[in-house]
């Protein structure tokens, strides 16, 4: 059986587990995506249909604006999502793998197919108030979604319950060791590594964290990922090294990561040992309540010198995990 996986294009995070696990399946997924997501994919040499365009957050220094109208324009983009996916599905057979698209998974439950879900989250909470009740109907309509998904893999830990299965992180692995990357990238002092995802939500981070380094009282060297989505100038204060498709290489190279507070890029720098300062943007639950894990809050980016200058030689021993195998065993039990 054929295997298709719908990873959702709103930051690359799920792009990277996706790769992750596709890695370890014993068939050759297609993907379906779209935008930075779908470039990364590509850069695996795994076939992609860039289908999706999704809809941008609005932040201004740091917070998520307009939260509501965002809502109402993601529902939008979900019935762009759904017809793209019915198009596909209605020519393609096989098992279908949805990474929090849950368009593609309404799809494939219509034409009851075998399903499964990859998420870290089970409820939105962006707004407030009156906003929340119509928040609260699409809550309602993913969690039958998820009901009726065959399986839903976690990429936390956890009690399995359910259809629900708890796998740990999901991490892609390293070409070569810490001291060999070193070398490839030319690290050759303390490294502190910035990188802000696949949007332009990180511009106010990117701002912050460039003022921090300039203060700083050691020899390091300022290594910036700006993604797919933002442009930087030429600057003396800093290497960028644009978008890449070896983040989790870098993460491991470096001595500290500063970065929005994305589940990925947190489980990578765990994974690898390195310490990281997670900045989420203000008001964005998942991303307040993944950086609340660690310790860190948004305004903790109006303290990044003091963070910054802390961390950079709190290296920890990297962590043994095995999420993308675990899913990928889940997932050829269903072909």
């Amino acid at each position: 059986m054929s295997i298709t996986i719908f990873s959702s294009p709103i930051g690359l995070g799920h792009a990277t587990r996706d790769i992750a696990i596709a890695s370890k399946l014993p068939t050759t997924p297609k993907f379906v995506s779209g935008e930075g997501a779908a470039r990364l994919i590509a850069k695996y040499g795994y076939s992609v249909i860039n289908a999706y365009s999704p809809n941008k957050f609005s932040v201004k220094f740091g917070t998520l604006q307009h939260s509501f109208r965002w809502l109402l324009s993601y529902y939008l983009y979900y019935r762009k999502c759904r017809a793209a996916a019915r198009r596909f599905l209605s020519q393609n057979g096989g098992l279908v793998v949805a990474d929090e698209d849950f368009a593609s998974l309404a799809i494939a439950q219509e034409l009851k197919r075998p399903c499964i879900l990859i998420t870290d989250i089970t409820q939105t909470h962006f707004t407030s108030g009156l906003a929340f009740m119509v928040e609260q109907r699409m809550n309602e309509r993913m969690h039958r979604l998820i009901d009726r998904c065959d399986c839903v893999i976690i990429p936390d830990n956890g009690d399995n319950s359910g259809n629900k299965m708890y796998v740990g992180p999901i991490v892609r692995e390293a070409s070569d060791s810490r001291e060999q990357l070193r070398k490839i990238f030319r690290f050759d002092r303390v490294t502190i590594l910035l990188c802000v995802g696949g949007t332009d939500a990180g511009q106010f981070l990117i701002e912050k964290a460039t003022e921090a380094y300039r203060k700083l009282r050691i020899d390091a060297e300022l290594v910036i990922v700006s993604g797919p989505s933002l442009s930087l100038p030429d600057s003396e204060d800093y290497r960028n090294m644009g978008f890449v498709d070896n983040l989790h290489e870098l993460i491991l190279a470096s001595d500290l990561v500063v970065s929005l507070a994305g589940r990925s890029t947190m489980d990578e720098c765990i994974a690898s040992g390195t310490p990281g300062i997670f900045i989420p943007i203000k008001s964005h639950f998942e991303q307040e309540r993944g950086a609340a894990r660690l310790g860190f809050k948004h305004e903790d980016v109006y303290r990044l010198e003091k963070l910054m200058a802390e961390k950079v030689t709190s290296r920890n021993s990297p962590s043994k995990v095995n999420g993308a195998g675990v899913a990928a065993k889940i997932i050829s039990s269903y072909l």
